[in-house]
């Protein structure tokens, strides 16, 4: 079952400790808080993603020039698989494109299927891979480097 479409705003300060709680609830090696707040003051495109009175997701997209970098998209572990990731995605691909950018990059887990399926969907392509550049709790695991053409 899909979720209500989540109201999207810029991510303020104020939200930076859910921010942290979600992103330490999804992932086994976070973002840390002050990542966040370094993406605020570098003016980086910085939204949530809110459902009733729920911050349920975040997302990250660096735009410089023509290009965009994805660097963070986040979904609260109990508001997964419920279309909030889709609706940030699609709402973070807006914001390059009004800004001009022609592509969009991403680096995601090769561990991480369920985000691989999204931004597939999404259109993304597959254009190289990064060995060993997450860390693991075994080690090390490559990152699939992902584009979309967005011109």
């Amino acid at each position: 079952m899909k979720g209500a479409e989540p109201a999207l705003r810029r991510m303020a300060a104020a939200d930076l400790d859910q921010v942290a709680a979600n992103e330490s609830g999804a992932f086994a090696f976070p973002w840390p808080r002050s990542a966040f707040v370094d993406c605020l003051d570098a003016g980086y495109e910085c939204w949530v993603a809110v459902a009733g009175d729920r911050l349920v997701g975040h997302g990250i997209v660096s735009i410089t020039a023509d290009e965009a970098v994805l660097l963070n998209v986040c979904v609260a572990p109990e508001a997964q698989g419920l279309g909030y990731g889709r609706a940030l995605s699609n709402h973070l691909i807006g914001c390059a494109s009004a800004a001009g950018a022609a592509k969009m990059f991403l680096e995601v887990r090769t561990s991480n299927r369920p985000a691989m399926t999204l931004y597939a969907a999404l259109g993304f392509r597959e254009i190289g891979r990064r060995a060993s550049y997450y860390r693991t709790a075994a080690g090390r695991e490559d990152a699939l480097v992902m584009m979309l053409d967005i011109s």
